[in-house]
């Protein structure tokens, strides 16, 4: 079988993007056709670590070339990175690919960077990796809170036993696929009316003007990907728990999902108005910043805030609609945000505390008595944690399992038919889904748990048992 490369392969082992992935690519396939795919990587991995040592191969002198720093003209209003990267903990190092150290590495290197945080969960996005906790000077850096603005989780909590998901699991089933509406572009033909749609910002600012009718019929529906409500087991297991929920097992609902059409348009948007007004490296133009100073810095920082009280909005209808559909009001509901910005005191190395922009892209709070959630894969549990408040994590936590697999490579080396025989394992029935969000994609969330034992407390864990995701 000749080798076949990607992008994403060599991105993956920290190859930087530009024309360097091409040229390397095409070496391979073609002077190296025979080797096996993970053995071209390590050669590839050598040559990155140690460019200077390749030069002269006949074959991988110009993959080395490409990759050696040549002094390139710069534009008179380049904004240069630092020489020198600001200090930074990672947590779970060992299990964290090349492409997100790298991209955190640049990240430190921000003129407006203060401290940063990689989380156990982490891996390769977009300017920010996943899992990246970045904590800025008056800036604010709309790839450093991610596309799905305020992406979060919601749980509820209902007082029927654990049996009520094996015994009533037709209805259960119908509920789920009655109540909720799943993908990219997908909106409502009668919606439901909310108290966020009449936000003053949606006149204030043009953007959002243009954006609000979408935003009505899109309200309490869920977007595509890694997005989803199910129902589960949740088993509560800190008796002094904030939300008064006695010790014990209970049904559940779980859902995934962020501000849809409305937080995208306004990712994107405001990158661009960033990357034109602050125009950096090759390497670091996703992290273009906006000042909080600043008109466009102003609007950014209203319309994210808009866009998470959005998601929150979506999150509360669809737990609305399914507790009215099971005849219930729920005991407790834990929430929270994972792809969003906010101003925090921390103290930077050696320094006293001051305000701060704090990004957490695919990142949980844990701030000292925070509550969160922390989802596995819909074949492992999630979990119920109470921040610790921990300096050296900025107040965070990862945002769930990380992926292990990226969405193409899932789909290209995973069948339906393991996907089926490990749901068969586990019990778990799904309704819809893709081969890039199979079990097996992802890491193992007890591992990544045992990583972050040092940032929060478990109060509970939440079993998945109907799954819910777009077809």
């Amino acid at each position: 079988m000749k080798l076949k490369l990607t992008g994403k392969d060599l991105r993956k082992i920290g190859y930087p993007e530009g024309k360097v992935i091409s040229i390397a690519i095409s070496v391979m396939q073609h002077s190296f056709k025979h080797t096996s795919h993970k053995e071209a990587l390590e050669l590839l991995e050598k040559v990155r670590q140690n460019p200077t040592k390749y030069l002269k191969n006949e074959t991988l002198g110009t993959i080395a070339a490409e990759l050696i720093e040549k002094p390139a003209p710069k534009p008179a209003d380049e904004i240069p990175l630092s020489e020198e990267r600001k200090e930074y903990t990672v947590f779970g190092a060992d299990h964290i690919e090349a492409g997100a150290i790298n991209q955190m590495e640049i990240a430190m290197r921000l003129p407006v960077t203060v401290a940063g945080a990689l989380m156990p969960d982490a891996h390769q996005g977009y300017g920010l990796p996943i899992g990246g906790v970045l904590a800025a000077h008056n800036a604010i850096i709309p790839y450093g809170v991610g596309v799905d603005i305020g992406c979060r989780m919601c749980l509820s909590i209902y007082d029927l036993p654990e049996n009520t998901v094996y015994g009533e699991t037709k209805k259960l089933k119908n509920i789920l696929q009655r109540e909720t509406l799943f993908g990219a572009g997908r909106e409502f033909s009668k919606p439901m009316d909310d108290e966020v749609l009449d936000r003053p910002e949606f006149r204030q600012i043009p953007l959002l003007r243009g954006l609000h009718d979408k935003a009505v019929r899109q309200i309490g529906s869920s977007g595509s990907g890694n997005h989803f409500v199910e129902f589960g087991i949740a088993e509560i297991t800190d008796p002094d728990n904030e939300f008064g929920v006695p010790a014990g097992t209970y049904l559940a609902l779980l859902s995934h999902s962020g501000s849809r059409g409305l937080g995208a348009s306004i990712a994107n948007h405001f990158t661009r108005v960033a990357m034109e007004k602050t125009p950096l490296p090759s390497q670091a133009k996703h992290l273009a910043w906006l000042s909080l100073e600043s008109e466009a810095g102003q609007e950014y920082w209203l319309s994210m805030n808009l866009a998470g009280d959005y998601a929150s909005a979506c999150h509360h209808q669809i737990h609305h609609k399914i507790a009215r559909a099971l005849g219930q009001k729920p005991l407790a509901m834990v929430e929270n945000h994972h792809n969003f910005a906010w101003k925090e005191r921390h103290a930077g190395p050696g320094a006293e505390p001051q305000e701060l922009i704090v990004h957490r892209k695919g990142a949980t709070p844990a701030g000292k008595g925070v509550l969160g959630i922390i989802p596995g894969s819909m074949t492992q549990p999630g979990f119920i944690v109470r921040g610790r408040g921990e300096a050296a994590s900025l107040d965070s936590a990862s945002h769930g399992a990380g992926r292990r697999l990226s969405r193409t490579a899932a789909k290209n080396s995973l069948t339906w038919s393991q996907v089926q025989d490990m749901l068969n394992q586990n019990g778990i029935t799904l309704l819809g889904g893709g081969l890039d969000e199979a079990p097996m994609a992802y890491k193992d969330i007890n591992q990544v748990m045992s990583f972050q034992r040092d940032l929060v407390d478990v109060v509970g864990r939440f079993q998945p048992k109907i799954v819910r995701m777009d077809d």
